[in-house]
């Protein structure tokens, strides 16, 4: 569900996304023409079981809070075996 977006001082989105059991992203990166895109993810509600996120290039990373560059690092969230995982997703790009 997207909550804001705007583009001062810089373009931004926020989001609250559910990850409903069963559900998995595969790794990738979003890809964009010359800015940097950076992307904070709190995590709201861990899943019981599975629901993993990795990336291969974190800037700042704890058991709740990731901070990385979506542009440039593979990520993915393994599958979520049990129970639904929630996130609150703030992303914004950054002029080179």
């Amino acid at each position: 569900m997207l909550l804001l977006t705007g583009v001062l001082p810089l373009p931004f989105d926020i989001y609250i996304l559910r990850f409903p059991e069963g559900s998995e992203i595969p790794e990738h990166v979003n890809k964009i023409k010359t800015e940097k895109h950076f992307r904070l993810n709190i995590i709201l509600k861990n899943a019981s079981s599975g629901g993993v996120f990795e990336c291969e290039n974190s800037i700042w990373e704890t058991n709740r809070i990731k901070l990385f560059r979506s542009d440039v690092s593979n990520h993915s969230v393994s599958r979520i075996a049990s129970g639904p995982r929630y996130l609150l997703s703030i992303g914004w790009i950054k002029n080179n």
